[in-house]
């Protein structure tokens, strides 16, 4: 009966819980994570995250990564960015996810680079890329502590 009881606790493990995600998108932070933490960094500050690609992994084409694939936030700590998706389940310092293009410079001023689909923001902490759906609705955020010389995107 002890054997039984012994490995079942082996067995039973408790997921780690994350208080309710709130991106500052004015100061470039998830729960006060930012996009230049390391890996270990992240995961101390955020333990519920879903999967994750160590650093140096062969198998990861976006280099070292940390997915909170539930709540729609994607840490890229090898290229030092966070992605915030449409789905994304929490709260932000400022309500963009829906948000129309041009309404997206009352928070940012005028981008400093942009695209027929995207544009970029310059920031205190780096950049705020704000990519658009076919309605000119954001339906992707990303923060980045790189400037727009030296950030690489995971394509």
């Amino acid at each position: 009966m002890v054997s039984c009881i012994v490995s079942a606790q082996g067995q039973l493990k408790v997921k780690a819980k994350c208080n309710e995600f709130y991106v500052d998108v004015l100061g470039g932070t998830v729960n006060d994570a930012r996009p230049d933490y390391t890996m270990g960094q992240i995961k101390t500050k955020l333990p519920c995250f879903t999967s994750s690609d160590e650093e140096g992994s062969t198998t990861a084409k976006c280099g070292a990564t940390v997915f909170y694939k539930d709540r729609d936030v994607y840490f890229y700590t090898d290229k030092d960015y966070i992605e915030i998706g449409e789905k994304f389940k929490g709260r932000m310092s400022a309500p963009l996810m829906g948000m129309v293009r041009k309404a997206a410079t009352t928070f940012f001023g005028q981008p400093m680079l942009k695209d027929d689909t995207w544009d970029a923001f310059q920031t205190a902490y780096g950049l705020a890329v704000l990519h658009y759906n076919k309605l000119g609705k954001v339906n992707l955020i990303q923060l980045t502590t790189k400037t727009a010389a030296t950030l690489q995107l995971c394509e």
